[in-house]
């Protein structure tokens, strides 16, 4: 949507004083591997680590990969930043974002975004929990239509068949989101 919780705050104030609705595509929520991974990983203590990607990014990692913060948000509520580092030699092209964060239930979570020449485009996950792990993505099947998906959900939208509970829900999670992506950023500059 935005680089920045502000710009998005004022798009949402925008889009709600001139009646229209703002919409944020999150085709990875309407995946197959995220709808197993939410039924395997709901209530469960965990520590969580995701890596890593190939392809150039624009912005900061914490903005470029929001779509695996959302991932996390949706599958364990809203997370509290306890540190964050970067670290990069551009003279190997290397990038790597580590994320420490905090459920609301106090378990740990670690979030790693890595880029770097030869490293292959995959969503690394490893989760691991007090009754067992899981630590590789079962081949759940082709994501079919995902972008009809969430064009359904606009439309949905758009002829009001969303409650304005929903509609706020999915709001607070999209700002939860981009407000931690900044915080992120923030703190990893602060110690560069």
């Amino acid at each position: 949507m935005t680089l920045s919780w502000v710009a998005a705050k004022d798009l949402w104030e925008l889009a709600e004083q001139k009646g229209k609705v703002l919409h944020e595509e999150h085709v990875d929520l309407l995946m197959e591997e995220f709808a197993f991974l939410k039924k395997e990983v709901v209530g469960k203590d965990l520590l969580c680590t995701a890596a890593p990607l190939e392809e150039e990014w624009f912005g900061f990692p914490a903005f470029s990969s929001i779509s695996h913060l959302t991932w996390l948000v949706s599958l364990f509520g809203e997370l509290s930043l306890r540190s964050a580092t970067l670290e990069e030699r551009k003279e190997d092209q290397y990038m790597k974002m580590t994320v420490c964060l905090e459920t609301e239930n106090k378990s740990p979570l670690t979030w790693i975004e890595e880029k770097a020449p030869g490293l292959k485009r995959n969503r690394c996950l490893s989760f691991h929990f007090r009754s067992g792990s899981l630590e590789n993505m079962p081949n759940v099947g082709i994501d079919k239509n995902i972008f009809l998906k969430d064009q359904n959900i606009f439309v949905q939208q758009l002829l009001g068949q969303f409650s304005e509970e929903e509609l706020a829900a999915k709001k607070k999670h999209i700002l939860h989101c981009l407000w931690l992506a900044g915080e992120i950023q923030k703190h990893c500059c602060l110690k560069q």
